[in-house]
């Protein structure tokens, strides 16, 4: 039996030269009813960031976009999402254009789909679809691979429609009696299905892998900080200037999609692992959450989540809306006294433009104040540092121990593990210690201690 196409959302017309970019027209349906700005999901967008993102998704994956189009929708239509004019008036386009593809920035019902690819004689995908395919080609890894394939085939799953039913594969029965056997569709449902379940036991096995890391850097342990934004925020480069880790980093959206972790050093000394996870962007399917939640437990786990912004965008505060949502789903809260907000770009931004930001800052909580930083100018840098180090200070235990004077390796444990405030030798010829300890390590220096006890 074939296995299904991993990424199939997206195919290149038979008579087009391979190797050159296919040509999309990007259609941007705005709502202009009463769900417009719909106050209880955050900010409203601008039709212009909106018009923005979907070039962006469309250039992220070698699209070659011919026109734009955006189309005020006050009530989406069963059939088409769109009006019948302006389903004709984008036809227009895209034979005037030779596209091969139309990119609509919504969530389109199989039916629509299937309507719209009629109607304009292309290849149409939908926001979901295009994410995906993103994601398909943006993945490295093995864990990576099978996490966006389990999302795209339980997104392919549900685009089947009754168009095959001509392919019956036999009859059930005899004569008359006998209706159709297995189709084509219900066929490639269960192999669908079937491919499913086995990168679910995949998964399951990488699953634990990443599960017994985890655990053992625990052991170590080193403290976690997780870099988590909107896609393009600049996370990528703030990984590559806080460590000595290459990370691909590309004003690009999506630009890097599998975790990286490395170590890197807070002012004190204090060793920590950074973490630079996957970008999240607006209505990010949720079989995508879903697929990289196992993934995403490096922020559930993280000491100290850094939420990157890029404050020269337009749309800052929509899109932190968005990262506050998914991390909300993921069990994190949002105004957690672990989490740091980071304003980055902010070398961007002309001298009014700062001032404003300045005074939006201002109106926060002393705790839950953002640091202004710039990624690439190194700006604001050595206090967020510092910020970060007294985040995880506040959650050490203050310990006063005594040291046998022969046990020359536990103080050295102590100074590469602890904070030590003060150390005085005692007049026995022990040492007595005044430290700060995390509390994963708190165990790790009393079974030293009892061994010479």
């Amino acid at each position: 039996m074939r296995r299904p196409d991993i990424i199939s959302t997206i195919q290149h017309d038979g008579d087009e030269p391979r190797g050159e970019p296919t040509r999309v027209v990007v259609v941007v349906p705005v709502m202009t009813g009463p769900r417009r700005g719909e106050g209880a999901d955050g900010p409203a967008r601008t039709v212009e960031a909106r018009r923005d993102e979907a070039v962006g998704l469309a250039a992220a994956i070698d699209l070659e976009v011919m026109d734009t189009v955006t189309v005020g929708l006050n009530t989406p239509r069963p059939a088409t999402l769109i009006g019948k004019g302006k389903v004709e008036e984008i036809g227009g386009l895209v034979t005037a254009h030779d596209a091969g593809l139309v990119f609509v920035d919504a969530a389109l019902s199989p039916v629509q789909q299937r309507n719209l690819e009629k109607a304009w004689k292309a290849k149409v995908v939908d926001r979901t679809g295009l994410i995906l395919e993103i994601f398909g080609r943006r993945a490295r890894t093995k864990e990576g691979a099978l996490q966006v394939e389990l999302a795209h085939l339980s997104y392919q799953k549900s685009r089947l429609v009754r168009s095959w039913t001509h392919l019956e594969r036999q009859r059930g029965g005899f004569g008359f009696l006998g209706g159709p056997g297995e189709t084509q569709i219900e066929a490639d449902r269960r192999m669908i299905q079937d491919r499913i379940m086995r990168i679910e036991r995949e998964l399951e096995q990488v699953t634990r892998t990443r599960r017994l890391h985890r655990e053992s850097r625990r052991r170590v342990p080193y403290p976690i900080i997780a870099l988590v934004g909107y896609t393009n925020a600049g996370k990528s480069t703030l990984f590559n200037a806080l460590t000595t880790g290459g990370v691909l980093a590309q004003d690009l959206l999506f630009a890097t999609l599998d975790p990286t972790l490395r170590q890197m050093r807070l002012p004190h000394g204090t060793k920590a692992i950074l973490s630079d996870t996957v970008g999240f962007i607006s209505d990010l399917p949720t079989m995508l959450v879903a697929a990289f939640r196992a993934t995403l437990e490096e922020v559930i786990e993280a000491d100290v989540i850094l939420h990157v912004r890029d404050v020269s965008h337009g749309d800052t505060e929509a899109q932190a809306a968005d990262v506050a949502a998914i991390l909300d789903d993921l069990g994190v809260d949002p105004v957690s006294r672990t989490l740091v907000e980071v304003w980055n770009k902010v070398d961007l931004l002309d001298a009014p433009a700062r001032e404003a930001a300045l005074n939006r800052a201002a109106r926060h909580d002393e705790a839950h104040r953002p640091y202004f930083v710039s990624a690439v100018t190194g700006e604001g840098l050595p206090g967020l540092l510092a910020a970060v180090e007294d985040k995880l200070r506040a959650a050490h235990e203050r310990l006063t121990v005594t040291v046998d004077a022969a046990d020359g390796g536990t103080l050295h444990w102590i100074h590469e593990n602890a904070e030590v405030e003060e150390r005085r030798a005692l007049d026995s010829g022990d040492t007595q210690v005044t430290l700060r300890i995390a509390p994963a390590k708190r165990d790790q220096l009393e079974r030293r201690l009892a061994r010479t006890a």
